[in-house]
């Protein structure tokens, strides 16, 4: 991975070890968004007005190909958080409708459900999952407690956000199925990540980023809907996709109704193409196993430091290329946090979790077991210093 590093426009004097947050795009993917960008302001009528579709056309149909699913099916978007935002606001929630989710969603997607508990009566039911995690088997328990004959549907991330866990999405869709629920998977931090076959996970809706782990830039991602499933679906913003007589993409009123927003630059999604060509080129499925690797490694060597058992028991198949560390209590997370920043130039979240610190490593293509050695060393000559009771 060593040669890596200079493929990316990182700031050479900082450890970075949170790629998890908002990415980083390569190089000679960044290069390809401008040209975008230069191509769009060179004649703006011509590209949004008349080429706009034939230009991404392509990057949806290779992101489509990617997971596994019809470009039909598939629209291209900002973020996932948006994608969240689409389906739960077309969803026509009565008062004491229930959404089944679990206590390590993202905040920004929590968000979106208490807005909607205050403007519709919905009811959300969060299950509590433990760390380490219990067999699939208990999980699916432990999250059907929570089923009742209002609920709606299940809201889950394939790959949390605070503590960076698996979940077995594919085993909750199947039986939600079996029983008439409808499925959101939150896939903010799995393209790029994990292989992705969004077919064989069979949720009724899926969004994605594209500019974290598949390194497109920001303002990337995707949205999928299962065929019988789009119907209900509306856009947050009308605008020339929607009407009987505007036909954006034939055949498709999921991208007729998402992809047109009106005036804006969708160069990042142009990219997508560019990014994947990126890590097809370097044998991205050989750095994504090195990047687990070298976690796996060096994670014992952080419960060692901090005194805290792993968050994921023995189980390495928990955790992808990003996974949390437990500190010991501090006395202000965000302090601590700009101190690592401040003092050691080291990039990483301290997240709050249910009243625990957590440090959330994120290992790319450009990390290096140096990285994660400067990590450990602030750690042992700072972490005492800010922990409570000290």
């Amino acid at each position: 991975m060593d040669d890596l590093r200079a493929q990316f426009l990182l700031d050479p004097e900082v450890v970075f070890l949170n790629h998890g947050s908002f990415g980083a795009a390569p190089r000679p993917v960044f290069e390809t968004y401008q040209r975008w960008q230069r191509r769009l302001e060179q004649q703006p009528v011509r590209f949004l007005g008349r080429d706009l579709l034939d230009h991404l056309r392509p990057a949806r149909q290779q992101l489509a190909a990617l997971v596994g699913v019809e470009a039909r099916d598939l629209v291209l978007i900002p973020n996932a958080t948006f994608g969240v935002n689409v389906i739960a606001r077309s969803l026509d929630f009565q008062p004491g409708d229930e959404v089944l989710t679990c206590d390590h969603e993202y905040g920004a997607c929590r968000n979106v459900w208490s807005f909607l508990e205050e403007k519709t009566g919905l009811n959300v039911v969060e299950q509590s999952l433990p760390l380490p995690l219990p067999p699939e088997e208990e999980i699916l328990e432990k999250l059907w407690n929570g089923v009742s004959p209002r609920t709606r549907l299940i809201f889950l991330s394939q790959i949390t956000s605070p503590t960076a866990v698996h979940l077995p999405v594919k085993a909750v869709c199947a039986r939600a199925r079996e029983e008439g629920i409808l499925t959101l998977i939150d896939g903010a931090h799995a393209p790029g990540q994990v292989e992705l076959d969004l077919a064989e996970i069979g949720a009724a809706f899926y969004t994605g980023n594209c500019h974290k782990w598949l390194l497109a830039p920001k303002g990337t991602a995707f949205l999928y809907v299962r065929p019988n499933r789009q119907l209900p679906v509306e856009p947050l913003v009308v605008s020339w996709g929607w009407g009987e007589n505007r036909t954006y993409e034939s055949g498709s009123r999921l991208v007729n109704l998402l992809e047109w927003q009106g005036t804006r630059d969708p160069s990042a999604a142009l990219t997508v193409p560019a990014a994947l060509a990126f890590q097809e080129q370097h044998g991205w499925e050989v750095i994504r196993e090195n990047c687990r690797g070298l976690l796996t490694e060096y994670l014992p060597k952080f419960h060692t430091l901090t005194g805290k058992p792993s968050l994921y028991g023995t189980e390495s198949g928990l955790f992808r290329q990003m996974a949390a560390v437990e500190l010991p209590p501090l006395e202000d997370p965000a302090d601590y946090q700009a101190h690592l920043y401040r003092e050691r130039r080291i990039e990483i979240p301290v997240i709050v979790w249910h009243g625990r610190h957590l440090l959330r490593i994120s290992v790319q293509g450009y990390n290096q077991a140096s990285d994660l050695e400067t990590l450990l060393e602030a750690l042992d000559s700072s972490l005492a210093s800010f922990t409570m009771g000290k």
